[in-house]
């Protein structure tokens, strides 16, 4: 689909642009435990410091699959299996890939990875937006939601 028929079939309108209230709120409150998590790495004592620095690898790993389930969605929501996109389906497990393997990573080299997945992500992200797979109102969702998780990913990194 291409951006002007994306426009044809369902022109823009300034509901479309507002991000839903419980998609707010749900972001908002998927963003706390990688605050929390930051904080316990970098402040907690010394045992809270490795669990605080583990929670947040495991949740930045949970949270990036999730990120990838958006593009299986993009890839199976097309209709019958002739239209489904190889290239959303791949987008739909790297995250998982990469987030698995930043698991299996030494504590300190875990964190910087799950960093640069969430800002590619977000780049992939705001191009599919502008060619209208992704509702309009996606990053502005996302771009605080990413300025959050990678800021707390790489306070956590520096704990």
């Amino acid at each position: 689909m291409t951006l002007e028929t994306a426009n044809t079939l369902s022109p823009e309108t300034p509901e479309d642009t507002s991000v839903p209230v419980s998609a707010l709120w749900l972001g908002g409150t998927g963003a706390l435990p990688f605050v929390g998590c930051a904080v316990l790495a970098v402040f907690g004592t010394q045992d809270w410091q490795g669990l605080g620095t583990q929670a947040l690898v495991a949740y930045g790993a949970v949270i990036l699959s999730f990120l990838g389930g958006v593009h299986w969605g993009l890839a199976i929501g097309r209709g019958p299996s002739s239209n489904v996109s190889g290239s959303h389906l791949i987008l739909s497990v790297v995250p998982s890939l990469v987030g698995w393997a930043a698991l299996l990573l030494p504590v300190g080299a875990d964190l910087l990875p799950l960093a640069l997945a969430f800002a590619a992500m977000f780049i992939v992200d705001l191009r599919l937006t502008q060619n209208g797979p992704l509702p309009a109102w996606y990053p502005k969702l996302r771009l605080p939601l990413t300025i959050v998780v990678i800021t707390s990913l790489l306070v956590g990194a520096a704990g």
